[in-house]
């Protein structure tokens, strides 16, 4: 019976030997073929991975004509997002058989997924800082179109109302000096000019020898205040000197002698018209006398003209801004004529005995200055009154040559008209003046 129990387990263990050890080599024959097979089938995803990498380049990227060639229904972008969670890709990953839902794809889509799945599996497990959001956290968001259903509602915390707070900036320390606007302004020429004329008693045509000067002052000072007033006023100065041999009575008498001020308050109607208020005042510096003769002329307010009128100004600004001046036109004026001595009176046309004489009627005056050339210009006034039974009227021409900034040459022409007087046999009631000069010049 020993036999036998013997005998029997020395067959179970030969049977143990015959299956079981081949089966042992078997497995373990089958265990080490995969591990060379899973080697070649690595080198062969690798290269499908940088297959499947340009297709999903070109399929993100390129345009729309190659686009539609390629395969549909890939999950390509998942590589390219932001790294997102996604639990099925590690279910997927615990699965022993493929899932149903891939049985309508094609072997390369399959194959193209499970690559995707590897990549962003080995993602989660060496890089999990890199996972932000999860597939659920995009499923709550919703799609970027979708119609907001609830209001949205903000927290709005209440407090006080309070003024903005200035911000100081930084103090500079400086001087600053603020003054009045000035709307006053200047001008003047001034001139000294001589004359000579020498002759010998034998010259063969006559003559007679002369020498002559003249100084001339003229000032201006204008008030204008951009707005509406304007105040001119101009005092003209003129002296002439003359002595000639053959007076024997005077060694020197005058041949020019002024003094006339000139007075304009305006105020503006328009662009160019003002109503205006003028005065003008006229008389002289000395005595006046003829050659060889001692009776006295003229004097020191002998006489003196005062002219009061009311009416409107033009200022005029013609040919390109070389002509300028203006035109006063009176239609109301009062004028007085004055003298100191009695004896003058008549000459003058004052009654005989009487200082004075008020008459009233209407008066223009025209002050104009063109600049004719670079080097040449001509100052005219023109000045009329009427009282309506007599008439007098002054016509001053000047014509100004500048040779160089210092000297000039001077013509001086000077018609006028005065039916008030006793009239002269030869010229009537006109009266006539010229002369010519060379001299010293200054302008500012």
């Amino acid at each position: 019976m020993s036999i036998c129990k013997y005998i029997i387990r020395c067959f179970v263990v030969a049977l143990l030997l015959l299956y079981i050890v081949p089966a042992i080599a078997q497995q373990r024959f089958h265990a080490s073929m995969p591990r060379k097979g899973m080697i070649v089938d690595s080198l062969m995803h690798v290269r499908e991975f940088n297959d499947t990498l340009s297709v999903l380049r070109q399929k993100i990227f390129l345009d729309s004509a190659i686009v539609d060639k390629l395969p549909g229904n890939m999950l390509t972008s998942e590589l390219f997002l932001p790294v997102t969670y996604y639990e099925s890709k590690v279910a997927k990953s615990f699965q022993l058989l493929p899932s149903d839902s891939l049985s309508m794809v094609t072997e390369k889509e399959v194959s193209v997924r499970n690559i995707v799945d590897k990549v962003l599996v080995d993602v989660y497990l060496r890089r999990p800082d890199l996972v932000l959001v999860t597939y659920g956290d995009i499923v709550d968001a919703g799609p970027i179109d979708s119609d907001v259903d609830k209001p949205v509602r903000h927290n709005i915390d209440i407090v006080d109302k309070m003024a903005p707070i200035p911000l100081e900036p930084d103090r500079v320390k400086f001087n600053a000096v603020v003054t009045r606007p000035n709307f006053w302004s200047y001008k003047g020429d001034y001139s000294l000019q001589f004359m000579q004329y020498c002759v010998s008693g034998n010259w063969y045509k006559g003559g007679e020898s002369s020498y002559s000067m003249m100084g001339g002052i003229i000032m201006e000072a204008n008030y204008n205040n951009k707005q509406k007033v304007r105040w001119d006023n101009k005092l003209e100065l003129k002296l002439g000197l003359q002595n000639t041999r053959s007076d024997s009575v005077h060694s020197i008498k005058s041949n020019e002698d002024l003094i006339r001020l000139t007075s304009k308050l305006g105020l503006q109607a328009s662009k160019r018209w003002y109503y205006t208020v003028q005065m003008v005042a006229q008389t002289q510096f000395m005595h006046s006398y003829k050659s060889n003769d001692v009776t006295l002329y003229a004097d020191f307010l002998a006489p003196l003209n005062l002219n009061l009128s009311i009416g409107m100004d033009y200022n005029v600004d013609w040919v390109n801004h070389k002509l300028k001046g203006t035109f006063h036109l009176a239609p109301l004026a009062y004028n007085l004529k004055y003298t100191s001595k009695l004896d003058l009176s008549e000459r003058i046309g004052i009654d005989a005995g009487k200082h004075s004489l008020h008459d009233f009627g209407s008066q223009f005056t025209a002050d104009l200055t063109w600049q004719l050339a670079t080097n040449l210009s001509w100052r005219t006034r023109m000045y009329g009154y009427t009282a309506y039974d007599r008439v007098e009227l002054e016509w001053e021409n000047t014509f100004v040559f500048q040779v160089s900034k210092w000297i000039s040459a001077q013509l001086f022409v000077y018609p006028r008209f005065d039916d008030g007087v006793m009239r002269d046999d030869h010229h009537g009631y006109w009266q006539f003046k010229e002369f010519s000069s060379l001299g010293f010049t200054y302008s500012f």
